[in-house]
């Protein structure tokens, strides 16, 4: 299904943090290979984005998730819900750690009571364990654990598509982890929270500099800005996404 040429492509849908700085939305990627379309996490604001882009839901084939925090998966039962309106008949994967079928499906309930349309839509969820690798359908998914939330089973992921690899780090601050994970990588994907601001939970700017040497990747692109980092875009020489653009690596 996935093409093994150099045009793949990855279009930010959001790069904000879950407080919406600078007006950007949640986190998610649409990566484009072939004919397989991928949602790399899918925050609140998804469906949102994917109209803006008149990306059409239906077309979506995977959705990684690589934390159970609500500005990276919780898109998900808008997605569901739309895709039952339209009777979806495309299967979708969803693929999250362990215990996102049954987190998404209390999300669901919560967010719409007593619904039951999605019930009988062609969905199959996965569960990844930490450094195992799964094979779909064409692509490898590597998940690593970071340094975010041990509740939301936080991990950054290496996917790989013949032979290009996009690595994404998640939610995390500097962890050794990110080395593997980054490791050759065409596009890396690095959270950066922060400029100066050290937190145990996410990157700072600074800190990332004084590591970067460590890591091994063909193109970076910084996500996940607060408005401590878009104040200081000025100082930044690595580059960062914005909502709508779209990378070829």
């Amino acid at each position: 299904m996935f093409s093994e040429s150099t045009n793949n492509a990855l279009q930010i849908i959001g790069c904000g943090d879950a407080f919406a700085s600078g007006g950007n939305f949640h986190t998610c990627f649409h990566l484009r290979s072939g004919e397989t379309n991928i949602l790399i996490d899918c925050g609140a604001t998804t469906l949102h984005g994917l109209r803006r882009l008149q990306i059409d839901p239906d077309q979506i084939d995977i959705i990684l998730i690589s934390h159970l925090h609500g500005d990276h998966y919780a898109g998900i039962p808008f997605l569901l819900m739309d895709a039952a309106v339209r009777k979806r008949q495309r299967k979708l994967k969803i693929i999250t750690p362990n215990t996102g079928k049954a987190r998404i499906k209390a999300l669901l309930q919560l967010l719409y009571p007593g619904s039951d349309k999605t019930e009988q839509l062609p969905v199959e969820y996965i569960e990844y364990k930490s450094y195992e690798i799964l094979q779909l359908d064409g692509i490898q998914v590597q998940a690593y654990p970071v340094v975010h939330s041990k509740a939301a089973l936080s991990h950054g992921l290496r996917i790989t598509i013949g032979h290009q690899v996009l690595s994404y780090s998640g939610d995390t601050s500097w962890t050794d982890n990110l080395i593997p994970l980054s490791d050759g990588a065409d596009l890396f994907i690095c959270e950066c929270n922060f400029y100066n601001t050290s937190t145990p939970t996410h990157m700072n700017y600074l800190d990332l500099v004084s590591k970067i040497s460590q890591l091994n990747f063909n193109k970076i692109l910084l996500t996940h800005l607060s408005e401590e980092m878009l104040a200081n875009l000025d100082r930044v020489d690595i580059p960062v996404a914005k909502d709508g653009m779209t990378v070829s690596f």
